[in-house]
Parts: C-alpha cells; sequence; structure tokens
C-alpha cells in the first residue's frame, strides 16, 4: 500500500522498527477480538512487525510530528469488497485518530481501489469500535449472537461473543459527500471526542 497522509497521521507499511510501539498495544491487547495476538515478549514484537512488512494489508498509523506508531488498520480485499478494521494504542485515545486514520483508509479503499463494498466486524461490547463505525457511516447489517469465542471462562469453557457486522456501500459513501465527508472527520476528530 502507498502511503498515505493525513492533518495529523501518515498511514504506510509496516517497518521492523515498528516493533517496539507495536509491543506497546499488542502485549495486553484492550479488545478481545485481538487476544490471539498477544505479544509475549520483544522477540515476538520483532516477528510480529517483520511479518506485517510483508504483508500488504496491513497499514501502520503513526504521528506525523513523531513517526511514531499508534495503531494499526487493515483492508483485506475480496474482490470489489474489503474487510476493514482497526486496532489502537489506548495511549493515544479519545482523540480521534483512529477515525481520521480510517476516514482515510476509507476514502483510499473507494477512491483508489475501487472498493463497492465495506464492512467490518465489532464485537458488541466494543462500544469505541461500534461509535467509529456510526461515525464513518457505516450501517449494522447484522447481529451474530455467540457468534466467536476469543478466550475460555475458568473452567475452560469457551465465552462466546456477539459480534455486529456494520458495512458502506460505494453509492453511501458519495452520498453522504464521499472525499468531502472524509475531509469533515479528519477536522472534526482534530476538534473533539473519542476515537
Amino acid at each position: 500500500m502507498e502511503t498515505i497522509e493525513t492533518p495529523r497521521l501518515v498511514l504506510r507499511p509496516f517497518t521492523q522498527g515498528d516493533a517496539a510501539d507495536l509491543f506497546e498495544y499488542l502485549h495486553q491487547p484492550v479488545a478481545s477480538c485481538f487476544l490471539s495476538l498477544a505479544l509475549a515478549d520483544m522477540g515476538a514484537a520483532e516477528h510480529e512487525a517483520a511479518t506485517r512488512s510483508q504483508n500488504e494489508h496491513s497499514i501502520a498509523v503513526c504521528l506525523r510530528a513523531s513517526g511514531k506508531l499508534i495503531g494499526d488498520l487493515f483492508a483485506d480485499p475480496e474482490d470489489d469488497t474489503f474487510s476493514v478494521g482497526w486496532n489502537f494504542n489506548p495511549g493515544f485515545g479519545r482523540q480521534g485518530h483512529a477515525r481520521e486514520a480510517a476516514a482515510a483508509l476509507l476514502a483510499h479503499l473507494f477512491e483508489q481501489r475501487a472498493a463497492r463494498r465495506l464492512y467490518a466486524y465489532v464485537e458488541d461490547t466494543n462500544m469505541p469500535s461500534r461509535r467509529l463505525c456510526e461515525r464513518l457511516g457505516m450501517r449494522q447489517e447484522g447481529l451474530f449472537r455467540e457468534f466467536i469465542s476469543f478466550r475460555n471462562d475458568a473452567r475452560g469453557a469457551p465465552i462466546y461473543e456477539n459480534t455486529m457486522q456494520y458495512a458502506l456501500l460505494r453509492h453511501e459513501w458519495v452520498s453522504r459527500g464521499g472525499p468531502a465527508s472524509a475531509v469533515s472527520a479528519w477536522h472534526s476528530s482534530l476538534s473533539n471526542e473519542t476515537w
């Protein structure tokens, strides 16, 4: 993926030098869907950064001012549809970075990659991601009850979580302002709110 710049961020491919910053938020993932990606130590973080540097669908999100990695995005293609998602360092939360980065990614996918449809899966307990989907103009398409398990209870039995699917079609994005809505999302993320 080519580099994308927003007012405060740079979206770029991962490098091996991202290991320490990646470890900061993946040694104890906040969202349960990322528990399987938990990094035990810096060796694991170096391996993960190297792996991601070879994957064009993994996108590093860095602060423009310092170059620090503060999160990541993904966009997995399925013909003219993309599965999208995000994971951010909670130490940089509530500053609108996730919204700014995700809006830039959506604009890129619709404008440069000719996406027809984008969708995201979000556990129903992950309120920040649910709000982010809604602020990006995505609509809830479904709720999958007891859809997936990321962890077990004290007895070893799987804990199943409900998962929501959000989606956005290209014509919906265009009707909401297309590129102008992405710029608006960047500016509103500068001035207020969470994620």
